[in-house]
């Protein structure tokens, strides 16, 4: 099997060698660039092509937020742009939100332990998000709050789009909205975990959205939590 191929982007040189040493010591995970900016991470991401992008939030020039909206959203290869993962020293940085709404794949504490940024990085390479859930419905809810300089539009639905769901897949929809885990879900619907996630995919895949906080901020402005 294949390495996870990584992109590291900070600005700090330290923090970088740090990274690279915790992530080379493991077998399926292999650094392959370093950024010092966001103009240097997406150049390095069109040219590298990894499966992951470690993001860092508030660089200097071209920052992490605007970074991750190039990646993901001006991909011009035909295979998927990489996972953005957002490295961050606040879990409730204005920034980190704006990169999530931009399409990243989650974010980690800079403070976490080696194993768990690098579980955080399979996580969000096998297609899943790196979300808490603890944590989403606080940032569905501090959406409202930011800047407008710091967000792009909210991820808007084609007219119809929610009629193309099945009455099971608006359940899913509506309890990842509250942010609740895939195994939470399961339980709840008495479905497998696989089964969840695989209507989560076609959620998002019909709705046009790139993870989790997107279908969830969708589900909240479309009036299907009742608030």
């Amino acid at each position: 099997m294949n390495p996870v191929r990584v992109l590291i982007a900070d600005d700090q040189e330290l923090v970088r060698a740090a990274l690279r040493i915790m992530l080379d010591r493991r077998a399926d995970l292999l650094v392959v660039g370093e950024a010092a900016d966001g103009e240097e991470a997406v150049a390095l991401a069109l040219d590298l092509r990894p499966d992951v992008v470690l993001m860092d939030v508030r660089m200097p020039g071209m920052t992490g937020v605007e970074a991750t909206r190039h990646i993901v959203g001006r991909w011009p290869h035909e295979q998927p742009h990489p996972r953005v993962l957002v490295l961050t020293t606040f879990d409730l940085d204005e920034y980190v939100h704006a990169c999530l709404r931009a399409g990243a794949a989650g974010f980690i504490l800079k403070n976490v332990s080696p194993d768990q940024l690098a579980d955080a990085i399979r996580v969000v390479s096998s297609g899943e998000a790196m979300l808490a859930p603890s944590v989403t419905s606080r940032l569905i809810g501090a959406f409202t709050a930011l800047p407008p300089a710091l967000v792009e539009p909210s991820p808007s639905l084609r007219a119809g789009a929610l009629g193309e769901l099945t009455r099971r897949e608006l359940e899913v929809l509506v309890l990842v909205a509250r942010g609740l885990s895939n195994a939470r879900i399961a339980r709840d619907l008495g479905l497998s975990e696989t089964g969840v996630k695989s209507r989560v995919n076609r959620i998002l895949t019909r709705l046009g959205l790139e993870n989790r906080v997107q279908a969830a901020i969708a589900a909240r402005e479309a009036g299907l939590l009742g608030e």
